[in-house]
């Protein structure tokens, strides 16, 4: 027995084994015993960890300090990012659809593109506004769009959400000023010009297959009904009185340029009061709660709405919350379950061994990085670590490392599955099974990946 668990823990093949085993028994749990996910993430979690190796004071501390054990760490580390986030957004989102503003920017993306073109209408926002703010933000932003969409073109909520989501998603991936294809450009020394003109030659297409080809397609065939408990109905007073186009782009847009104006002010401004400002004003919290205390005065406030109503609103919308954040943290410790193990290292040691051409070698390290521990982030920079050695003391051209950075870009999201905090967070804003978002998101992930790498790979044939 010893023999065996000492391979389990340290054997590539046996951590496989082990991330495998894990994952089948995760989904089996949610899938076939019907357990709430978040209780059955936190069980999986718990014997993973211990099969693996993680000791007992590792995984929980101790009756003194547990501030750096793991259980607290996995959910702490998404947790403190997007909870205040996830509150505001939602508040945000819930003024917007009572005051009639969601509707109303709907239209006007329904008038300019049509009735059927509503998906592509859904693409292009999650592209463009994806490009300044985060994945988690825009969807939490942007998501009542969808929801109106879903209820007025009564079809699936799939449909409307795949397009936004896939826009959201390439930009965290290839752009800056995200934080992976940033980090690739550090460790390769590519200026971010050329990360920028090859993230956007090689995610476009990405894009448009994921997004609008696969997503559209299968958005018709997955048939994802808005949860009841999302739907804010409009008010009757502000039937025939909804706020302009103006007031409505002012609420959705006043914390996409706050962030937009720190994160390029702490990269071009020189230190001093005009940088602190902007740094201070674009972090993602503050940002949205000066969007929402002003959405509250002009879609509120101003239009009728007495504070008492405000506050019933703001308690009603935040009453999904509490579960959407439990399954997100747990869904993350899950992932830093994994790392812990070393499974992600093991993975990452073998493919580098492998041999194979050099951004190959770069996209498929990625994926395997990817799907052993769940984190883009952590998928690129440990990529681009085992990578630099060659890449910096080899003799490329800036267009070349851009692609080569790209492709690990795309490696790093393939296959959102059950240890990505991202895959919780789709799967319960969205209304959508575990099964549903496999079969929805994961692919949609997947065809992004392949997508931009085929990009990637055919465009590095022709640089020098």
């Amino acid at each position: 027995m010893n023999e065996f668990l000492d391979w389990l823990r340290n054997d590539t093949a046996g951590l496989l084994l082990l991330a495998g085993t894990g994952i089948a028994l995760l989904l089996f749990l949610i899938i076939k015993v019907k357990i709430e996910p978040f209780i059955a993430l936190v069980g999986t979690s718990v014997v993973v960890a211990l099969v693996g190796g993680v000791t007992i004071e590792e995984l929980v501390g101790s009756p003194t300090k547990s501030s750096d054990a793991l259980i607290e760490k996995g959910f702490a580390g998404i947790l403190g990012h997007i909870t205040l986030i996830i509150g505001l957004g939602t508040v945000l989102g819930a003024i917007l659809e009572r005051s009639g503003g969601a509707e109303v920017l709907l239209g006007k993306l329904v008038k300019t593109f049509g009735e059927k073109g509503t998906p592509l209408a859904m693409g292009i926002t999650g592209f463009v506004l994806g490009i300044p703010v985060f994945f988690d933000i825009g969807i939490f932003v942007l998501a009542p769009l969808v929801y109106v969409a879903a209820i007025r073109g009564g079809k699936s909520l799939a449909l409307y959400a795949l397009p936004l989501l896939a826009g959201l998603s390439v930009t965290h991936a290839f752009l800056p000023p995200h934080p992976g294809p940033v980090a690739a450009a550090g460790l390769f020394g590519v200026e971010l010009g050329w990360i920028i003109l090859m993230g956007l030659a090689c995610g476009i297409p990405a894009w448009f297959a994921s997004g609008i080809l696969w997503g559209t397609w299968i958005g018709k065939r997955v048939m994802i009904e808005v949860p009841e408990d999302r739907v804010i109905p409009e008010a009757e007073e502000a039937r025939g009185h909804e706020p302009s186009i103006g007031t409505v782009a002012l609420a959705i847009g006043l914390p996409m340029v706050l962030i937009l104006g720190a994160t390029f002010g702490n990269v071009f401004l020189p230190a001093g009061t005009l940088r602190d400002v902007l740094v201070f004003f674009g972090n993602p919290a503050i940002a949205l709660t000066v969007a929402v205390a002003l959405s509250m005065y002009l879609l509120g406030t101003r239009r009728g709405m007495s504070a008492k109503d405000l506050s019933d609103l703001s308690s009603a919308s935040l009453k999904p919350v509490g579960m959407i954040l439990l399954v997100v943290g747990a869904g993350a410790f899950f992932g830093a379950v994994l790392s812990a193990t070393g499974v992600g290292k093991a993975v990452a040691d073998s493919l580098a061994t492998a041999g194979l051409p050099l951004i190959l070698s770069a996209y498929v390290i990625a994926c395997g990085m990817r799907i052993a521990q769940g984190s883009a982030t952590v998928a690129i920079v440990t990529t681009g670590g085992i990578l630099a050695p060659t890449l910096t003391s080899g003799d490329f051209s800036q267009p070349q490392l851009a692609l080569i950075a790209i492709a690990i870009s795309s490696g790093s999201i393939i296959a959102s599955h059950v240890n990505d905090g991202g895959f919780w967070i789709i799967a319960k804003y969205f209304n959508m099974s575990v099964k549903d978002t496999l079969k929805t998101w994961t692919v949609l992930e997947t065809v992004l990946s392949v997508v931009g790498f085929g990009m990637a790979a055919l465009l590095y044939q022709f640089v020098q």
